[in-house]
């Protein structure tokens, strides 16, 4: 009895070990009052449109972001049709160069000697790398009264060279984004 206890309280701090240590995380999500993906049947997409630099390499990895979003909304009931759609869905990506950095610490960065008798020491922040951020915007928009009616958005690091890779934090991030809508 004590050791399966023990393995389900291992079990579950694993779990949210796990969880605390996903590189995606849902920003923000808000639904209109009342709103249930439950009254819809239909969506689209509307017409999407890329530009910039930074998000040029990773251009081609927009159909299988649709693909991703049509699967879990059809895992929740609802159904692709490009005529007269219950729900247009806007996508808004934004990929940005981020800095991560470090702070000095006296203990273990020694100070620098500037002139005679001057010894000092401040602490500054470092450059210790840097790395591509992508922020997924998604909104649900009511077709037959054309207001917005659900709105949410994840971030995540997206990694460097690497399809498979970025494919699973693209399925990851749509599907922790999906699950925040009420069904």
């Amino acid at each position: 009895m004590k050791t399966s206890l023990k393995l389900t309280v291992l079990s579950g701090i694993w779990c949210l070990f796990l969880a605390a240590c996903s590189p995606v995380r849902v920003l923000e999500s808000e639904a209109d009052e009342g709103f249930r993906l439950s009254n819809y049947k239909t969506f689209n997409f509307f017409e999407v449109e890329t530009s910039g630099e930074a998000l040029q390499p990773y251009a081609s990895q927009l159909d299988y972001l649709k693909q991703e979003i049509v699967q879990q909304l059809e895992q929740r009931g609802l159904q692709q049709s490009s005529s007269e759609p219950d729900l247009n869905i806007n996508l808004g990506v934004v990929v940005a160069e981020k800095v991560q950095t470090r702070q000095t610490n006296i203990l273990t960065d020694p100070p620098f000697y500037i002139g005679q008798r001057r010894y000092t020491w401040k602490s500054r922040d470092v450059e210790v790398g840097r790395y591509q951020q992508g922020t997924l915007s998604l909104h649900l928009v009511d077709n037959a009264r054309n207001e917005l009616v659900w709105q949410g958005a994840a971030e995540g690091a997206v990694p460097d060279d690497n399809a498979a890779k970025l494919q699973e934090r693209i399925r990851e991030g749509v599907q922790k984004l999906i699950q925040e809508i009420p069904q």
